[in-house]
């Protein structure tokens, strides 16, 4: 069963990568000044204190650093614990980016930092702190995340100005429905 969910997130992902082209993704900082911050809840992760990811959060993040690694992230950041730096990590190492980590009781500084830079970023949080860091930027922030099992919702945010102009809730990877 292991392997073939593992074969499943293979699967999702290169269907993913196919469709990129036409999926905002693909955004970048553009001419105008137009930039997309995309925000995440670190991937599966096993129980304990400050535990790493599972086999399938793992994979999960993989298929994040995929999905983002031609989006035109300039600056990738994550909370200061284990699970949340090792989703960020694909990524980073796809993009030879350092993973800049910020305080995650201090979300309005983290919301100043990305919109005083307006780089497209992709910021790596907490079921509790993604959703308020998205209203902090200007966006809807969903229903509230399932704590026990929804690991898939990627929050993309498109700003320009300082001021957010489009956001979106898209899903990626299989989900615990």
């Amino acid at each position: 069963m292991k392997h073939f969910t593992l074969f499943l997130i293979g699967l999702l992902a290169a269907l993913t990568i196919v469709s990129c082209a036409a999926s905002p993704y693909t955004s970048r900082t553009s001419d105008d000044g137009t930039y997309t911050i995309y925000l995440v809840r670190h991937a599966e992760k096993q129980a304990g204190d400050d535990p790493s990811l599972t086999n399938a959060g793992a994979a999960r993040a993989d298929m994040l650093g995929e999905i983002l690694s031609n989006a035109g992230v300039g600056k990738i950041w994550s909370s200061d614990y284990r699970r949340t730096r090792e989703t960020a990590a694909p990524l980073a190492t796809r993009l030879g980016l350092a993973v800049e980590i910020y305080n995650a009781s201090d979300l309005a500084s983290l919301a100043d930092r990305l919109t005083s830079e307006g780089l497209t970023a992709l910021v790596v949080g907490h079921s509790n702190t993604t959703p308020q860091l998205a209203e902090l930027l200007g966006a809807a922030p969903g229903e509230p995340i399932v704590e026990m099992n929804e690991y898939d919702r990627l929050y993309v945010i498109q700003r320009k100005d300082g001021v957010t102009v489009s956001d979106e809730i898209w899903r990626f990877g299989t989900s615990a429905d």
